[in-house]
């Protein structure tokens, strides 16, 4: 294991010269030319650093590219934010996830070994890390890894794909032909946005529920950010639609220490109650994910309005009560 502060010296120096010899740098850090090499090596494979041999002024040097890297350029790992350790275990998380023996195999393989450079090139190895840190994926989907690869390569090459897909709500399978849009990991699960040529309008597909997937030759329907974000980022959740309404929540007081901190939607509207309780107001177009989010918070949530949504919670809280015998 390279010690972080002997990378970081080696970076200053680089950073701080336009050149400089092998035996300056031997000198500065202590250490042998064969150390040295190792060095050099872990600097450009593990963290892209840019250093080059240039022979004609006699020493090591940052290739710039048409980039000033100067003295700002940080070696990433060794200044790890909250969220970037978060990102760099989510990465490392799926990746490894994944099944390996197919086609993404080797190319999963070298990018995981990769994130384990990196993360172990921070205070603590990444051994440590791991087992420090750990992220949990709660009710995340299997799905077959070839139907996600055909979906990946169709949305990248920007082809049209047919699938097979099972509506969990109605339980009917459907073939359709669909111009996929992006790609989305939310909530632990991976959905395609599309353009739906069977329904002629954008839908959201869970990449676990498509039983089949061919990918066409034929140009894939290309729609604009704009319309996208407007149509599927509109409401609550994944499921969103043209049709918005505001959901007003109101919490208790205990809750709302909670909630408060909480990103329901992107465009959510909050304020504090005088009696300590916490109203929130969010904007959805179909309410199945709404409706399960409200419900985990059981008595701690009242619906204000829509008058419809609040009919709903009524319903599954009356029908949740006859189950249980109450």
């Amino acid at each position: 294991m390279i010690p972080n502060d002997q990378l970081e010296r080696l970076r200053r120096l680089l950073s701080h010269r336009r050149v400089i010899s092998a035996n300056d740098l031997q000198y500065e850090l202590g250490i042998s030319r064969a150390t040295l090499t190792r060095y050099i090596r872990h600097l450009r494979d593990t963290f892209g650093v840019p250093v080059v041999i240039d022979r004609e002024l006699g020493g090591y040097r940052l290739e710039s590219s048409g980039h000033d890297f100067g003295p700002q350029f940080e070696l990433p790992g060794l200044w790890f934010t909250a969220e970037e350790i978060h990102a760099l275990l989510t990465m490392q998380h799926l990746l490894a996830n994944l099944d390996t023996s197919g086609l993404l195999g080797p190319h999963i393989q070298p990018l995981l070994k990769r994130l384990g450079h990196i993360l172990g090139s921070a205070d603590d190895s990444a051994a440590e890390l791991a087992r420090r840190i750990r992220i949990q994926t709660v009710g995340a989907r299997s799905f077959k890894l070839e139907h996600f690869q055909a979906v990946a390569s169709a949305t990248l090459r920007r082809h049209r794909i047919v699938i097979e897909y099972h509506a969990r709500g109605s339980n009917r399978t459907t073939r359709r032909e669909i111009s996929p849009q992006r790609l989305i990991h939310y909530r632990d699960n991976w959905y395609v946005d599309a353009w739906c040529h069977l329904r002629e309008e954008l839908r959201s597909f869970a990449v676990d529920a498509i039983h089949r997937a061919e990918v066409l030759s034929t140009t894939a329907r290309d729609v604009d950010d704009d319309r996208l974000d407007c149509f599927l980022g509109s409401g609550y959740g994944i499921f969103s639609g043209s049709d918005v309404q505001w959901a007003v929540l109101r919490f208790s007081p205990e809750r709302s220490r909670w909630v408060a901190a909480e990103k329901w939607h992107p465009d959510q509207q909050g304020r504090l109650l005088d009696d300590g309780g916490y109203e929130l107001r969010v904007p959805y177009s179909q309410a199945p994910e709404l409706l399960m989010d409200i419900l985990r918070h059981g008595q701690h949530c009242e619906v204000i309005a829509p008058p419809g949504l609040r009919e709903a919670v009524q319903q599954e809280h009356l029908s949740a009560a006859r189950l249980n015998g109450a």
